[in-house]
């Protein structure tokens, strides 16, 4: 899952963008409001988290931007203000939710979590694709009782392939929900991925779940004859 953190606090940036990496998210770093609503205008995001007090454009005016264009992505309001008034303020902009500073970093997971069902159709925590059980609250998957050792990209990349299971998604989605900015979309890092994916997954006799459609690209799930 793909996130927008915007957040003008630099240690605290970093820290929650190394948290949020080290448990599967990909995550993209601005300091302003003006910057949140140019990267929510050219990306694609599964949540965005606004702190409300930044420099240029502050969270509230930001949220109530990217809603006024359309932007539907769930927001997840941060702010030193805890007052009741102040959480009204944020949710009538269009937040989602809202985490008075400071939080547990366990708490800000969870709200993530939260939002993130809500932003997919209330998915349950559990996805099951056939004899596969990916376990989005744990960040762990296993395939007919097997647990399976995963990177954090690695779980990153099956948790989206569960997420549209069925269905053949192209490289430029995968990036724009696995890979943040850095990523460079002409690399081979995806096939490599789907390659690993694919040993861990498949041990003799299981039936292969990710398959490759030449030109369009990879859908997990059987194939029935």
């Amino acid at each position: 899952m793909r996130l927008l953190l915007a957040e003008d606090e630099s240690q605290l940036a970093q820290t929650l963008a190394k948290g949020l990496r080290e448990h599967a998210y990909a995550v993209d770093v601005v300091a302003d409001g003006v910057a949140a609503l140019y990267q929510a205008a050219v990306n694609e995001y599964d949540a965005i988290i606004l702190d409300v007090m930044m420099p240029r454009k502050d969270g509230l005016i930001t949220c109530s931007e990217l809603r006024a264009r359309g932007i539907q992505t769930p927001v997840l309001m941060l702010t030193a203000r805890d007052a009741v008034a102040d959480k009204i303020a944020g949710l009538d902009a269009g937040g989602d939710d809202y985490l008075a500073k400071p939080f547990s970093f366990d708490e800000l997971l969870a709200r993530l979590r939260a939002l993130l069902r809500r932003g997919h159709d209330f998915l349950p925590s559990a996805i099951h694709v056939h004899d596969l059980e990916v376990d989005t609250a744990a960040q762990s998957a296993n395939r007919n009782g097997r647990t399976l050792s995963l990177t954090a990209k690695e779980y990153c990349l099956l948790e989206y392939l569960a997420r549209n299971a069925g269905r053949v998604v192209d490289r430029q989605a995968i990036c724009a929900h696995v890979w943040d900015d850095n990523h460079d979309p002409a690399s081979n890092a995806i096939e490599v991925y789907i390659n690993r994916l694919r040993r861990k997954l498949d041990k003799a006799g299981e039936e292969p779940l990710i398959h490759t459609r030449r030109g369009s690209g990879y859908m997990l799930g059987l194939v029935t004859a």
